[in-house]
Order: C-alpha cells, then structure tokens, then sequence
C-alpha cells in the first residue's frame, strides 16, 4: 500500500498509490529505517480509512495529534488529514465558531454551550489541539467536574453537548477516529430525594405576604397552570387567555423547534381565573404580554421566590418552580387520565414518570387505610391525622367558582427540611457550573423592586 524510498544521505520519503490512481509521496528528511517504517504504517493506516470512510483508531488518533505542526502539514498536503489552522484546529476557536455559526440560537442555549466551552477549556487549555482529546482524556475531564463540585446530572449534560461538538468535527474532518464521549453516561436522571410536594397550605401562606398581583400570578401560573418558569410564563400574551371557553393557550419556547410542540392547550383551571383577573384589572391599555414588570434577563425569580416562601414562615423546599410544576401533574394525574395530563404539562408520561410524578405520604397513608377507610371520610372530615386520597372530583372549565380538586400531600411543616435564611442584598453568588445551584442562607422582607439579581452569565435558572 507505502513504500519506503531512501534518497540518499539518509533522507527518506513515503510513496503511496491514492484511491484517484495518483502517485504522491511523503518526505521524511532524515529519519532511520526503523522510524521511517513506523511512520510508513501509521500513513497506511490513514489510507486505509480514508478508502473505507471509516475511523482511524485511537493510537494514530494520537500519533496525529503529537505530530509538529510541520509534519502535520506534508500529510495534509497530500490530502491524508485536514489541514490545521488556529481557529479550526484548537478546541476554543472551534467551540467559538460553532457557536457564532447558529444565528437563530437561543439565549439559554448559547448559555450551555459558553458553559461546556468554559468547562473544556479551563481542564483542557484554549490552544489544545482537538485531535489530542481521545477517550482516556474525556475521562479525565468527566473526573476534573465531579471533584469540582458539579453535579452528576451537570456533568452528565456537558458530557452529552461535548458528543455533539466531536460529531461535528467528525463530520467536518476535523477529528479523526471514534468520538471520544461515546459509551460515556450523558443521560440526565431525575434526583428523587429533592422532589417535593407543594401543598396548597404551603402556597396560600406565601401568596399572603406577597403585594404584587404579577408575582401571585407567576406562582399560580406554575403551581395550578403548570407553567414552566419562566420561559413559558413570560411568554404567555393576553391574546392566548379564551374567557369564553375557559382556555389557556401556553407558547413553549423550550419545544417550539420540535413540528406541532409551539404551544398547548390548558384549561382556565378555577384557581388561575382570581390571579388572572387581578393582574387583567391592573394592565396598561394595549399591553400584549400578561406578565410585564420582571422580564430583563439580570432579574433572578428564583432568588426572590425563596425570600417570600421565607417571609411568609414556610420552610424552603428544593427545585422551587420545578417542584411546583411537578406536584400539579401528580396532583392532576389523580383525576384524569395520564395522557390528557402530559398534553397538559406539555411533557411526555416518560419524563412525567422519570421528573415529575410523585409519591407522597397520601398515597402510603390511604392504602394502609383500606378501600374503606380511604373513600369513606378523608382525614378532615373524621378528624384523624391522616389526608385522604379519595374524593377528588373532576375540574369543569366553567366551575370557576368551586373549589378545585385537592390532594392533600406533605405536611405543612415540614420539620424535615433544614431551615434556610436568605440575604438582604440580593445579589446571588455565581454558581460553580451550569444547574449547579448552590444553597442560600437568607432572610428578607421587601418588594421585588429593591430585590433585583444581577445573575452571573453561568447562571440559568428554569422552571
């Protein structure tokens, strides 16, 4: 397939027959024998793929990328291996122009991908050659994470992105051999320790202590509407609220690229009719959007949630919005079928089953009470300590002015949880990665006005 030629004076080139019949050839310079022939192998080991539009492996993966800059390039001048260049070759300038070269990109997710950037490059270095990345340095990176504090489901997404950016440069010719993140875990799997079941008790006591009609109208939105925040509460207009037929039309940002997935519809569900009302009696003439007053992107709901869940004597529970929107599919999935529900959540009974549903004390307590003890009478009715599951009926889209189903779930209290106390500053510290929040010890009683979070650019929060 090569040959070794020796031009006298110890001078050696490489010939090889390419695939379109021609005859180039590979000057060594002065090299020995023995080295000459390795060479000679790795060379057909580059023509061998290139013929079979296969992979190299991963010793001439690596043997490629320790090679000078030099040497690199009288390989690729005879068309084995794409050039190098500063900005194609190096894993930030590749990253940067992978980025820069989707336009249409959402700010969310360019904030992932500056966080992957940001993580590869602080283990890695700016000017690391892509080619040098093989499976054994992926690992490494995965571990350099995990001991810097980031979470497993963290680590696991920027696994996942950092597949994508190889693949790419796969595609492009830019890397040579097998991905070196396939076989790695990048499946994000849901933390069951840190669901929570919101009760109402626990809501109504918030809303108590909160003076803005917009703010009560983001937590109904998300605890009885199951709106994501706050890419969906944010993005909800007048126009989508249908009073006459009890509907709410839900834009979702997060799926809009998927065909069918820009939006969906939810009932006008009783306990978002009052809310809603509220903040419709309060709106300027003309005003397009429902929620006005938070929209800049260096306002941290998140931060100011847990102040007011604080003020109002509530124990601070894990994943605020999530768990919020996560306890109204379990509460709703009690009533109506699965299905009708994920349509509802705008999720799928898969992730409803791995993120959202949950089991709460209720469901232990009603089936240790029996068929009979758990229809007959709930746990208010007989007086005994223990909620019951039973006699939920079913929302009307026009029952606006009865009480919506209730699921008793955790106890108010919640003496479990460590209580928690947040400053009055209301400056955050960044977190060390991507959904890697830190906790926050804070107390504070105020308006969300003298509250505003200047969030860091590794900071994304969601609903």
């Amino acid at each position: 397939m090569a040959s070794v030629i020796d031009d006298g004076g110890g001078r050696k080139r490489i010939a090889f027959v390419r695939a379109d019949g021609k005859r180039p050839a590979v000057r060594l310079g002065k090299v020995t024998a023995a080295q000459a022939e390795r060479i000679k192998l790795r060379i057909e080991d580059l023509i061998s793929a290139a013929a079979t539009g296969t992979p190299i492996d991963d010793e001439t993966s690596r043997w490629l990328a320790a090679l000078p800059d030099d040497a690199h390039a009288k390989l690729a001048k005879v068309e084995l291996v794409a050039p190098r260049s500063g900005e194609r070759a190096n894993l930030a300038g590749f990253i940067d122009r992978f980025i820069d070269n989707r336009p249409g990109m959402k700010e969310h997710t360019r904030l992932n991908w500056i966080q992957v950037k940001r993580w590869l490059v602080k283990h890695f270095g700016e000017s690391r050659a892509i080619q040098s990345i093989d499976a054994a340095a992926a690992e490494d990176w995965r571990a350099f994470m995990l001991k810097a504090g980031l979470g497993e489901n963290t680590v696991r997404r920027h696994i996942g992105r950092a597949r994508q950016l190889f693949k790419l440069a796969i595609r492009h010719g830019l890397y040579r051999g097998l991905n070196p993140f396939d076989g790695m875990d990048a499946t994000v799997r849901a933390d069951k320790a840190r669901q929570f079941f919101v009760t109402r008790a626990m809501i109504d006591k918030v809303m108590e202590v909160i003076p803005h009609a917009q703010w009560r109208l983001l937590i109904a939105l998300s605890r009885y509407g199951g709106l994501r925040c706050p890419s969906e509460t944010l993005a909800l207009k007048w126009a989508d609220v249908d009073w006459e037929h009890n509907r709410i039309r839900v834009p979702s940002p997060k799926t809009e690229h998927h065909k069918g997935k820009e939006s969906r519809m939810i009932p006008l569900f009783p306990e978002l009719r009052k809310p809603l009302l509220d903040v419709f009696d309060e709106a300027e003439p003309g005003a397009e959007f429902v929620i006005t007053r938070y929209r800049e992107k260096y306002q941290c709901l998140g931060t100011q949630f847990k102040r007011y869940i604080l003020q109002a004597g509530v124990a601070l529970w894990p994943k605020p919005w999530h768990n919020m929107r996560s306890t109204r599919e379990t509460e709703l999935s009690e009533t109506y079928p699965i299905h009708v529900v994920c349509a509802w959540l705008g999720n799928n009974r898969a992730v409803a089953q791995e993120h959202y549903l949950q089991i709460t004390d209720t469901h232990f307590e009603s089936a240790a009470a029996g068929p009979d003890g758990g229809e007959k009478k709930s746990g208010a009715e007989s007086g005994a300590a223990r909620p019951a599951l039973a006699g939920i009926e079913p929302q009307r889209g026009k029952s606006a002015d009865k009480k919506s189903p209730v699921l008793p779930g955790v106890a108010e209290g919640c003496g479990n949880m460590r209580s928690q106390q947040v400053p009055a500053t209301g400056f955050e510290p960044v977190t060390s990665g991507l959904g890697n929040q830190r906790s926050i010890q804070l107390s504070y009683a105020g308006s969300f006005e003298h509250a505003i979070v200047v969030a860091g650019a590794d900071q994304v929060y969601s609903g």
